[in-house]
């Protein structure tokens, strides 16, 4: 019996390879908003494009010398606040926006110091219900957590960029805008899409479906 995959549109497709050295492997990853508690408690609020999740456990991929590492690290309260494609925009004026004062060196030639993020990239605080920090209003998905645990990372590469800490995250409640609600407690993956980084450019989902795996239930 044959079992291999059939690739319809790549016949007989043979690639050819390059080693190269990219700068970054944002190989197609969501895009999430991060709120963390300054340290006069106010929410500080900050894109990040590295993290995952395993159940109702996180991973955020954090710089060391961004504002959001020093709040997980004083205070565990968080909120992964994840935005719609047609939000791309307010995420790239939060870009080369820091939290901290002064910015720190290995920073100041790409960011500026900005203390009123949601103000500067038009969006909305939302009080949260267990945590400290402010939910993002705007976005469609907010997950309340608290920080677990943190872990130093290394690798040459990262050291290049300062240092960074892996944040392992719980969630303990999770929002979503009832109009992505299927039914009861599902997600309608034909209408929810998370805005992607792709390689520093911002893209959606496509629309069409490709199929799903053999344990979904919707």
């Amino acid at each position: 019996m044959n079992h291999s995959c059939e690739v319809a549109d790549l016949p007989g497709k043979e690639y050819e390879f390059r080693t190269i050295d990219p700068k970054i492997l944002y190989f197609g990853t969501p895009v999430a908003l991060v709120t963390s508690l300054n340290e006069d408690g106010t929410t500080d609020l900050a894109p990040i494009s590295s993290f995952w999740a395993l159940g109702w456990t996180l991973t955020l991929g954090l710089l060391t010398a961004t504002k959001t590492a020093d709040n997980v690290r004083r205070h565990q309260d968080c909120v992964v606040n994840l935005p719609s494609p047609e939000m791309w925009q307010c995420v790239e004026k939060l870009a080369p926006l820091t939290g901290k004062n002064p910015v720190p060196e290995i920073k100041a030639k790409q960011f500026h110091f900005e203390p009123c993020k949601f103000e500067a990239a038009g969006l909305t605080q939302l009080a949260s219900e267990l945590v400290k920090p402010a939910r993002v209003k705007e976005c469609p998905v907010h997950m309340e957590a608290r920080v677990t645990k943190l872990h130093q990372l290394s690798g040459e590469k990262l050291e290049q960029l300062g240092g960074a800490v892996a944040a392992e995250i719980e969630v303990l409640r999770v929002h979503v805008a009832s109009d992505f609600i299927l039914k009861d407690n599902y997600i309608d993956p034909a209408k929810w899409s998370p805005l992607i980084y792709n390689f520093r450019h911002y893209f959606r989902l496509a629309e069409q479906e490709l199929g799903k795996t053999f344990r979904a239930e919707t």
